[in-house]
């Protein structure tokens, strides 16, 4: 039996936790569906203005009492100046007449949103926030804990995992190397903490004391008893939630999760300048062998933004970041609270009493 204490002390029923993922894909009716299911939906505000993030946790408290968490990127901007990005403009000149957009601009540098969207979180104060690509400062996490607000880390390494349970945080983020989308790496290199999943939780449970929620590849029941029988208490589960109706996954995306038959998903730095897991698509395949011209994260993720905002619209999946993890073909087309109430029944098949 998984030990998910701390999350029935939260009020959720089921160590069932719906990933949160950014760009306007967690949408406030998605979230508020998974948590009145019985499992803890999760806001992405990394991409969202303070106001934004006050707006949507408002509109989820319209349609749940249930707990809510809401996560932020905690690193990972790199703000010095770029050199040279003609190279990438080029590249992505030829791709926006086709789409009919005018030539990229670089974006101008601007500084890390961390500090001001935190303020919109401790006015919320959710029921637990959750971060990942670094680690927030100590005053933060003060705060947070002066707050009584609890707080999870992604950790993508045994020695992340210790850093984060000294930082105090509630539990760990087990993020596998299947897992969809930006990797939270912010130790080592990406290379070298690709960890299968199994493998990381069963590594990080051995070295801490807190609770480890596995993450990466889970996409059915049987999925979910795998991981806590390797000592995870909780799953957090991404892809399976992106063909959901509630949603904000681009029509051309959820098509293209639907109609996978098997994993084409490959590490990429082209959409955002930071290693994400996707599925191959023809802007991969243009990009592949011209890294040395991705600028760092954000700012690729902001010059790439216009193009994928158009693809989204005209349905042209070969421009959008697809990001999906490994167990891709395994994806269905349920309304979330099915999809939750249809993966407790698979844990209970498997043998796992919850």
């Amino acid at each position: 039996m998984p030990s998910g204490d701390f999350l029935r002390t939260l009020g959720v029923t089921f160590p069932i936790i719906q990933a949160p993922m950014g760009g306007g894909l967690t949408t406030p009716k998605l979230v508020a569906e998974v948590c009145n299911a019985g499992g803890l939906g999760s806001l992405a505000a990394a991409y969202l203005t303070p106001d934004q993030i006050l707006v949507e946790a408002r509109h989820i408290r319209v349609l749940t009492d249930k707990p809510l968490n809401i996560n932020l990127f905690a690193g990972g901007y790199k703000m010095e100046a770029v050199q040279d990005a003609q190279p990438m403009l080029s590249l992505l000149g030829e791709i926006h007449q086709a789409l009919g957009l005018r030539p990229p601009v670089l974006p101008p540098l601007l500084p890390d949103p961390f500090p001001s969207q935190f303020e919109a979180i401790l006015e919320v104060k959710p029921d637990i926030f959750s971060f990942t690509f670094g680690i927030p400062s100590p005053d933060v996490m003060n705060s947070l804990k002066t707050r009584g607000i609890p707080a999870m880390g992604t950790a993508t390494t045994v020695e992340e995992a210790r850093m984060l349970e000294k930082s105090g945080v509630v539990a760990i983020v087990a993020q596998g190397a299947e897992a969809g989308a930006h990797r939270g790496t912010f130790l080592e290199a990406f290379e070298l903490s690709m960890v299968p999943t199994l493998a990381l939780v069963q590594a990080i449970r051995s070295a801490v004391s807190v609770p480890v929620i596995a993450s990466g590849g889970l996409m059915d029941g049987r999925d979910i008893a795998q991981v806590f029988a390797c000592g995870a208490s909780a799953a957090q589960l991404g892809t399976a939630f992106l063909t959901c109706p509630e949603s904000g996954t681009p029509e051309a995306y959820r098509r293209a999760i639907l109609s996978a038959r098997s994993d084409t998903t490959v590490i990429t730095r082209a959409f955002s300048g930071r290693p994400a897991r996707g599925l191959r698509n023809a802007f991969i395949d243009r990009l592949e062998g011209k890294e040395e011209c991705f600028l760092p994260y954000p700012l690729q993720n902001a010059l790439t933004r216009p193009m994928r905002t158009a693809a989204a619209k005209r349905g042209e999946a070969d421009f959008l970041s697809l990001w999906a993890g490994q167990g891709v073909a395994r994806a269905r087309l349920l309304p979330a609270a099915e999809l939750v109430k249809q993966l407790v029944a698979e844990i209970g098949e498997a043998g796992t009493v919850l």
